[in-house]
């Protein structure tokens, strides 16, 4: 029986760089592990972490146009227009036409708002797991981020 060597490849070690320090690979990898936490404490509501962000849009603005909650949340269309689907069809949002006739709000029902306050104690032992995975560090950085993105900030100082 003869042994062959291997070669080593080279995208080997290129790759596990882009995974070591790529921020986007880390952030992503973040983001699934952060969203199923969150995900797995509001289902026993029936909601998802998108779905809240949503709501939470709405009943800070009372009502928004679509693309004002893609805006803030940083979402696209397609997302944004399946979740209203679903959370029309349960009765947490319903859609208000706007005065142009051609355009529409979105707007929290009073079920949404109890639907709401129901998911808080569930969110809230999300928040804890995740400050304990993140660290104080960790959540102050991204909290910070995100209100530069929130207030216009491109990350450009």
């Amino acid at each position: 029986m003869t042994h062959r060597t291997r070669k080593a490849d080279p995208t080997a070690a290129l790759a596990t760089q882009v995974a070591t320090q790529c921020t986007a690979v880390r952030l992503r990898l973040i983001n699934r592990v952060v969203t199923s936490i969150y995900d797995r404490a509001l289902r026993p509501v029936g909601l998802t972490i998108c779905q809240l962000g949503i709501l939470v849009v709405l009943l800070r603005r009372g009502r928004a146009r679509p693309g004002e909650v893609c805006d803030l949340l940083q979402m696209d269309a397609s997302t944004l227009s399946r979740n209203i689907e679903r959370m029309n069809a349960a009765g947490w949002v319903r859609p208000v036409p706007a005065d142009d006739g051609r355009s529409h709000w979105l707007t929290p029902t009073a079920k949404g708002r109890r639907l709401f306050t129901r998911a808080l104690p569930h969110w809230n032992r999300a928040q804890r797991q995740t400050v304990s995975l993140l660290g104080d560090t960790g959540v102050e950085a991204i909290s910070a981020v995100a209100e530069g993105i929130w207030s216009g900030g491109d990350g450009d100082g």
